[in-house]
């Protein structure tokens, strides 16, 4: 409970009737001090019972993404069954996710329903367990405050918003995978029924004569060229801000590719998982939304030759030797400046 500057100027006007009342053994003094004083304690049990009973629901999607804006449900009951309550504010405590919501009247077992603008200003597992009712009527006197606990954990992705260098980035890889997927297709693969509605180009008369039906030739598809993507967790505290840039380019990498059907392999020291062989690109962002900065290890080597090799590290110069030479390298120099 709070005393408001109302409350705050109604205190001391109190003070100084009882003041007076004392002194002068006014009796009308004293009746209007213990009108005063019934009117505190009306507000008093009115707040009270006007927070008793509130219960609230927050639903979020199922996939959410740090510094990007998503609707999200809240919805406060009032389970007292025969009480409204009245002009309730709900507001987060700390960094709240939304803005705080009035609620003039809540009517007696209702339920009121909002859909609000929420946004996690970083990436990770949190537990919104910091909100609170609020309200200062009837007279605004002071404002006592109830706090509610939401038991529920909500894992954050980092953020995939588009920024400086990283639009330039995924034009480099998508030509490069371009560059793979010419020419794709010409390989014999076999001599099959004709379908409804397929190409004519595609059949093959001199099986036709033979069989007397349509016949058509198949061509093998070659298998999509393969993206890796090495995020290095050895990284000393300086270059710990640039690691958070790093993850945030590497899921805009991993979501923009796997939704062009590119296959994509991401690994660390201590993670590797290729989409869409063995998950999907949530696979590869709910690892990112967790990970953390680890020194010692060594970093795992690429699992083909002839993929598209990129590597997110502090030091490039430990991949010299290594089957990473000829990736395409993200410093914090390089990653902060563009392409």
């Amino acid at each position: 409970m709070a005393f408001t500057a109302r409350g705050l100027l109604f205190a001391a006007a109190f003070v100084l009737v009882a003041a007076a009342a004392a002194l002068t053994a006014n009796n009308l003094l004293f009746l209007i001090l213990a009108a005063m004083l019934s009117a505190l304690m009306i507000s008093n049990l009115v707040s009270r019972l006007s927070l008793a009973g509130l219960e609230l629901d927050f639903r979020l999607p199922e996939h959410v993404s740090a510094r990007r804006k998503f609707p999200a449900r809240v919805a406060v009951r009032n389970s007292k069954s025969w009480m409204p309550s009245f002009s309730v504010r709900l507001a987060g405590i700390g960094d709240s996710v939304f803005s705080a919501l009035y609620f003039p009247v809540l009517a007696g077992a209702g339920t009121l329903d909002q859909i609000v603008d929420a946004e996690f200003a970083r990436r990770g597992m949190h537990r919104e367990d910091g909100f609170q009712f609020s309200s200062a009527f009837p007279f605004g006197f002071f404002e006592r405050r109830a706090r509610v606990s939401l038991r529920r954990e909500i894992l954050v992705y980092p953020c995939m918003n588009p920024q400086p260098g990283f639009d330039d980035l995924l034009s480099i890889v998508r030509g490069e995978v371009a560059a793979h997927y010419r020419g794709q297709g010409h390989d014999f693969h076999r001599i099959r029924p004709y379908e409804l509605f397929e190409s004519a180009r595609h059949v093959d008369w001199k099986a036709t004569a033979r069989t007397g039906a349509l016949q058509v030739r198949e061509f093998a598809r070659e298998q999509e060229p393969l993206v890796e993507i090495l995020l290095d967790l050895d990284v000393v505290e300086g270059d710990k801000a640039w690691f958070e840039h790093a993850i945030e380019c590497c899921a805009f990498l991993a979501w923009h590719l796997t939704q062009r059907e590119a296959r994509l392999h991401f690994a660390s020291q201590e993670f590797a998982a290729t989409v869409p062989a063995a998950g999907d690109a949530y696979t590869v962002l709910r690892y990112l939304a967790l990970v953390e900065t680890k020194q010692g290890d060594p970093p795992p080597g690429p699992v083909e030759e002839n993929s598209f090799h990129i590597v997110f590290t502090t030091a490039p110069q430990k991949y010299a030797r290594t089957a990473w030479s000829l990736a395409h390298f993200l410093t914090p120099k390089s990653l902060t400046s563009g392409h």
